[in-house]
């Protein structure tokens, strides 16, 4: 098959999706009624503190995809991310899998959440000079099997290659809102694109 062949067969394989319609949590699973809700278009999260982490799960699961957002902590305050090719854990209000991290000493930080409980690439000084923790900023995930990527405002902040034998490769993504003090996080503008 010709290279040309190739790629138009690959550009016509790569989908977008909706993943939110920006009026309500259609496709979305609802693990604690209150804290989730849809608001001028945006889905926002929010408690006045809390025991627990709370994550707000897509009901589809994902391997290989783009996804592009726009997040705001409000007032920079607090802890929040967002799960990739993650899976609930058994119950428990925490989910498990890859997380990129919003917030604190974590902005751009690609964690994993519930499994290994440990940073896998911390974010570089330089690559947060643009970021303003209180206003808009953006988020590029890509999932293309074992290798993952974070752009933070356009500033790559981590470029990961999975090695570890039986991590998972597909799952859920779901947004968090981090246990403790009062928090609010918003998320709007989601493109997702599914990868072939």
């Amino acid at each position: 098959m010709r290279p040309a062949v190739l790629l138009l067969m690959l550009a016509a394989a790569a989908s977008g999706e909706t993943l939110f319609n920006g009026k309500d949590l259609t496709g979305w699973t609802v693990d604690t009624p209150g804290i989730w809700s849809v608001r001028d278009g945006m889905i926002v999260g929010k408690h006045n503190g809390l025991k627990y982490n709370d994550f707000l799960r897509t009901v589809k699961h994902y391997r290989n995809f783009k996804l592009q957002l726009m997040f705001r902590l409000v007032n920079g305050e607090g802890n929040s991310g967002i799960q990739f090719r993650s899976r609930p854990v058994p119950n428990s209000h925490e989910v498990s899998g890859y997380q990129a991290d919003i917030g604190q000493k974590y902005w751009g930080c690609l964690y994993d959440e519930s499994r290994r409980n440990r940073v896998l690439v911390q974010t570089p000084d330089e690559a947060l000079q643009g970021l303003d923790k209180a206003g808009w900023n953006q988020y590029v995930i890509t999932a293309r099997g074992n290798h993952i990527t974070l752009d933070l405002n356009g500033v790559r902040t981590a470029d990961y290659r999975e090695t570890d034998p039986g991590i998972e490769d597909t799952g859920f993504i779901a947004l968090q809102v981090h246990s403790g003090p009062p928090i609010e996080v918003q998320f709007k503008d989601f493109e997702l694109t599914v990868l072939p």
